[in-house]
Protein backbone atom coordinates (compact mmCIF):
# COMPACT_ATOMS: atom_id res chain seq x y z
CA UNK A 1 0.00 0.00 0.00
CA UNK A 2 3.06 2.25 0.78
CA UNK A 3 4.48 1.52 -2.54
CA UNK A 4 1.51 2.02 -4.40
CA UNK A 5 0.91 5.23 -2.65
CA UNK A 6 4.34 6.66 -3.34
CA UNK A 7 3.88 5.90 -7.28
CA UNK A 8 0.29 7.95 -7.30
CA UNK A 9 1.47 10.41 -5.30
CA UNK A 10 5.17 11.28 -7.39
CA UNK A 11 2.92 11.05 -10.91
CA UNK A 12 1.46 14.34 -11.01
CA UNK A 13 4.78 15.94 -9.41
CA UNK A 14 6.79 14.18 -12.19
CA UNK A 15 4.01 15.68 -14.65
CA UNK A 16 4.45 18.74 -13.47
CA UNK A 17 8.48 19.19 -13.44
CA UNK A 18 8.83 17.57 -16.76
CA UNK A 19 5.72 20.06 -18.59
CA UNK A 20 7.06 23.33 -16.65
CA UNK A 21 10.39 22.86 -15.66
CA UNK A 22 11.96 20.53 -17.97
CA UNK A 23 14.69 18.01 -18.03
CA UNK A 24 16.03 18.51 -15.18
CA UNK A 25 13.48 19.36 -12.41
CA UNK A 26 11.88 16.38 -13.74
CA UNK A 27 15.17 14.51 -13.04
CA UNK A 28 15.23 15.38 -9.71
CA UNK A 29 11.27 14.45 -8.85
CA UNK A 30 12.55 10.73 -10.38
CA UNK A 31 15.61 10.73 -7.59
CA UNK A 32 13.35 11.89 -5.04
CA UNK A 33 10.91 9.09 -6.05
CA UNK A 34 13.78 6.15 -5.79
CA UNK A 35 14.85 7.25 -2.32
CA UNK A 36 11.17 7.04 -0.97
CA UNK A 37 10.71 4.11 -3.04
CA UNK A 38 13.76 2.35 -1.53
CA UNK A 39 11.98 3.88 2.35
CA UNK A 40 8.97 1.88 1.30
CA UNK A 41 10.71 -1.60 1.41
CA UNK A 42 12.16 -0.55 5.02
CA UNK A 43 7.73 -1.06 6.53
CA UNK A 44 9.43 -4.54 5.69
CA UNK A 45 12.64 -4.46 7.54
CA UNK A 46 14.49 -4.31 4.03
CA UNK A 47 17.81 -3.03 4.36
CA UNK A 48 20.13 -2.05 1.25
CA UNK A 49 23.98 -2.22 0.62
CA UNK A 50 26.00 -0.50 -2.24
CA UNK A 51 29.39 -1.78 -2.64
CA UNK A 52 31.66 0.49 -4.66
CA UNK A 53 35.26 1.29 -3.78
CA UNK A 54 35.84 2.79 -7.34
CA UNK A 55 35.45 6.46 -8.55
CA UNK A 56 33.26 7.11 -11.91
CA UNK A 57 33.73 10.21 -13.61
CA UNK A 58 30.27 11.55 -14.74
CA UNK A 59 32.26 12.97 -18.15
CA UNK A 60 31.15 9.75 -19.77
CA UNK A 61 28.69 7.51 -20.67
CA UNK A 62 27.85 4.07 -18.38
CA UNK A 63 27.11 1.44 -19.55
CA UNK A 64 25.86 -0.47 -16.29
CA UNK A 65 25.50 -4.49 -17.36
CA UNK A 66 23.32 -6.22 -14.16
CA UNK A 67 21.94 -9.37 -13.36
CA UNK A 68 17.93 -9.14 -12.90
CA UNK A 69 16.63 -10.47 -9.82
CA UNK A 70 12.93 -8.58 -9.48
CA UNK A 71 11.78 -5.03 -9.87
CA UNK A 72 12.84 -4.07 -6.88
CA UNK A 73 16.85 -4.17 -8.48
CA UNK A 74 15.83 -1.11 -10.11
CA UNK A 75 15.50 1.80 -7.58
CA UNK A 76 18.56 1.36 -6.00
CA UNK A 77 20.45 1.54 -8.73
CA UNK A 78 18.60 4.87 -10.08
CA UNK A 79 19.30 6.53 -6.45
CA UNK A 80 23.12 5.14 -5.68
CA UNK A 81 23.89 5.89 -9.29
CA UNK A 82 21.74 9.04 -9.77
CA UNK A 83 24.59 11.62 -10.68
CA UNK A 84 25.12 9.24 -13.77
CA UNK A 85 21.36 10.08 -15.29
CA UNK A 86 21.05 6.66 -15.36
CA UNK A 87 18.51 5.12 -17.89
CA UNK A 88 16.95 1.84 -18.59
CA UNK A 89 16.54 -0.86 -21.90
CA UNK A 90 12.88 -2.03 -20.64
CA UNK A 91 10.16 -3.91 -22.62
CA UNK A 92 7.40 -1.50 -24.01
CA UNK A 93 4.70 -3.09 -21.61
CA UNK A 94 5.90 -1.18 -18.78
CA UNK A 95 5.61 2.30 -20.71
CA UNK A 96 1.51 2.32 -19.80
CA UNK A 97 -0.44 1.36 -16.86
CA UNK A 98 1.70 2.07 -14.18
CA UNK A 99 2.29 5.10 -12.52
CA UNK A 100 5.08 7.19 -12.11
CA UNK A 101 7.00 3.99 -13.66
CA UNK A 102 5.35 4.45 -16.94
CA UNK A 103 5.78 8.20 -17.07
CA UNK A 104 9.38 8.24 -16.17
CA UNK A 105 10.47 5.44 -18.95
CA UNK A 106 8.48 7.64 -21.67
CA UNK A 107 9.67 10.48 -20.97
CA UNK A 108 12.88 10.39 -18.63
CA UNK A 109 15.23 9.17 -21.55
CA UNK A 110 14.85 5.19 -21.31
CA UNK A 111 14.20 3.20 -24.29
CA UNK A 112 10.97 0.51 -24.20
CA UNK A 113 11.65 -2.28 -26.67
CA UNK A 114 8.78 -4.91 -28.29
CA UNK A 115 10.92 -7.86 -27.92
CA UNK A 116 8.68 -9.83 -30.26
CA UNK A 117 9.66 -7.10 -33.03
CA UNK A 118 13.28 -7.56 -33.84
CA UNK A 119 12.97 -4.72 -36.29
CA UNK A 120 11.41 -2.09 -33.96
CA UNK A 121 14.25 -3.00 -30.96
CA UNK A 122 16.97 -2.69 -33.22
CA UNK A 123 15.88 0.86 -34.23
CA UNK A 124 14.73 1.84 -30.94
CA UNK A 125 18.67 0.27 -29.15
CA UNK A 126 20.28 2.29 -31.94
CA UNK A 127 18.92 5.62 -31.12
CA UNK A 128 19.03 4.64 -27.23
CA UNK A 129 22.75 4.51 -27.72
CA UNK A 130 23.49 7.43 -29.67
CA UNK A 131 21.64 9.41 -26.81
CA UNK A 132 23.76 7.93 -24.20
CA UNK A 133 26.99 8.45 -26.18
CA UNK A 134 26.12 11.75 -27.32
CA UNK A 135 24.97 12.67 -23.93
CA UNK A 136 27.44 11.00 -21.01
CA UNK A 137 24.42 9.34 -19.75
CA UNK A 138 24.31 5.96 -17.84
CA UNK A 139 22.51 2.99 -19.64
CA UNK A 140 21.10 0.20 -17.87
CA UNK A 141 20.95 -2.98 -19.40
CA UNK A 142 19.95 -6.65 -17.79
CA UNK A 143 21.63 -9.07 -20.51
CA UNK A 144 19.45 -12.24 -18.72
CA UNK A 145 15.99 -10.52 -20.66
CA UNK A 146 14.26 -11.32 -17.79
CA UNK A 147 14.24 -11.61 -14.01
CA UNK A 148 15.34 -14.54 -11.72
CA UNK A 149 12.50 -15.80 -9.72
CA UNK A 150 14.86 -17.85 -7.26
CA UNK A 151 18.48 -16.01 -7.41
CA UNK A 152 19.46 -18.37 -9.96
CA UNK A 153 21.70 -16.54 -12.84
CA UNK A 154 19.85 -17.14 -16.22
CA UNK A 155 22.59 -16.97 -19.59
CA UNK A 156 23.33 -13.48 -20.84
CA UNK A 157 21.65 -12.86 -24.13
CA UNK A 158 24.47 -10.89 -26.00
CA UNK A 159 22.65 -8.98 -29.08
CA UNK A 160 21.73 -6.10 -27.05
CA UNK A 161 25.18 -5.61 -25.21
CA UNK A 162 26.61 -5.78 -28.91
CA UNK A 163 25.21 -3.51 -30.60
CA UNK A 164 25.19 -1.04 -27.38
CA UNK A 165 29.20 -1.62 -27.24
CA UNK A 166 28.78 -0.29 -31.15
CA UNK A 167 26.64 2.71 -30.17
CA UNK A 168 28.54 3.87 -27.35
CA UNK A 169 32.08 2.98 -28.24
CA UNK A 170 33.17 5.50 -25.87
CA UNK A 171 31.57 4.14 -22.16
CA UNK A 172 32.90 2.65 -19.50
CA UNK A 173 31.45 -0.67 -18.87
CA UNK A 174 30.31 -1.29 -14.99
CA UNK A 175 29.56 -4.30 -13.89
CA UNK A 176 27.15 -4.83 -10.53
CA UNK A 177 25.99 -8.39 -9.32
CA UNK A 178 22.49 -7.74 -7.17
CA UNK A 179 21.90 -10.38 -4.28
CA UNK A 180 18.83 -11.33 -2.35
CA UNK A 181 16.45 -9.27 -4.20
CA UNK A 182 14.60 -12.13 -5.63
CA UNK A 183 13.24 -12.88 -1.76
CA UNK A 184 11.17 -10.07 -1.87
CA UNK A 185 8.92 -11.54 -4.27
CA UNK A 186 9.66 -15.53 -3.35
CA UNK A 187 6.11 -16.45 -2.95
CA UNK A 188 4.36 -13.79 -5.31
CA UNK A 189 3.05 -10.73 -4.76
CA UNK A 190 1.60 -11.45 -1.70
CA UNK A 191 2.77 -12.29 0.61
CA UNK A 192 5.88 -9.99 0.45
CA UNK A 193 9.52 -11.49 1.64
CA UNK A 194 10.24 -9.66 5.34
CA UNK A 195 13.82 -9.13 6.56
CA UNK A 196 15.79 -9.46 3.37
CA UNK A 197 18.95 -7.82 2.93
CA UNK A 198 19.17 -6.56 -0.97
CA UNK A 199 22.93 -5.94 -1.78
CA UNK A 200 24.57 -4.44 -4.53
CA UNK A 201 27.96 -4.98 -5.84
CA UNK A 202 30.15 -3.03 -8.25
CA UNK A 203 33.23 -4.19 -9.70
CA UNK A 204 36.22 -2.94 -11.47
CA UNK A 205 34.81 -0.75 -14.36
CA UNK A 206 36.51 -1.71 -17.81
CA UNK A 207 37.12 1.00 -20.77
CA UNK A 208 35.41 -0.04 -23.86
CA UNK A 209 37.90 1.46 -26.21
CA UNK A 210 40.74 -0.72 -24.33
CA UNK A 211 38.66 -4.15 -25.23
CA UNK A 212 39.46 -5.70 -28.49
CA UNK A 213 37.25 -8.63 -28.42
CA UNK A 214 33.18 -7.69 -27.45
CA UNK A 215 32.71 -11.59 -26.80
CA UNK A 216 35.29 -12.14 -24.89
CA UNK A 217 34.32 -9.21 -22.82
CA UNK A 218 30.51 -10.53 -22.46
CA UNK A 219 31.64 -13.58 -21.48
CA UNK A 220 34.17 -11.80 -18.60
CA UNK A 221 31.10 -9.40 -17.54
CA UNK A 222 29.16 -12.57 -17.71
CA UNK A 223 31.73 -14.49 -15.12
CA UNK A 224 32.32 -11.51 -13.08
CA UNK A 225 28.61 -11.13 -12.30
CA UNK A 226 27.25 -14.27 -11.74
CA UNK A 227 30.40 -15.46 -9.65
CA UNK A 228 28.68 -13.12 -6.99
CA UNK A 229 25.61 -14.04 -6.72
CA UNK A 230 25.32 -15.52 -3.56
CA UNK A 231 22.23 -18.13 -3.12
CA UNK A 232 21.33 -18.11 0.54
Amino acid sequence: MVFGITLLVFHPIQWFCFNVFGYQAHKKSVDALQFCLMRCLNVLGTRFSWDNTYTISKDQPLLIVSNHQSMYDISPIMWYMRKHHVKFVSKKELGKGIPSVSYNLRHGGSVLIDRKNPRQALSAMTTFGDYIEDTNRAAVIFPEGTRSKDGQPKVFKTRGLELLFERVPSALIVPITVNNSWKMLRYGKFPMGIGNHIRFKVHQPIKLSEVDDHSELIKGLEHTITSAIILE
